[in-house]
């Protein structure tokens, strides 16, 4: 829940687009056993990424 919560603020504080380093910077407080967030960071991406 807290990933999804933290995606979901960064994308509303963000309205003008992220990159992937925004990304992950905003997302390096929770922590998460994946292989390397790049999933959870191309999800964000396609919702919340710039052009």
């Amino acid at each position: 829940p807290g990933m999804v919560m933290a995606a979901t603020s960064l994308v509303a504080e963000n309205p003008d687009g992220l990159d992937e380093t925004a990304i992950r910077q905003g997302l390096e407080g929770n922590l998460c056993r994946c292989t390397g967030y790049h999933n959870i960071v191309k999800a964000v991406l396609s919702v919340g990424g710039t052009a």
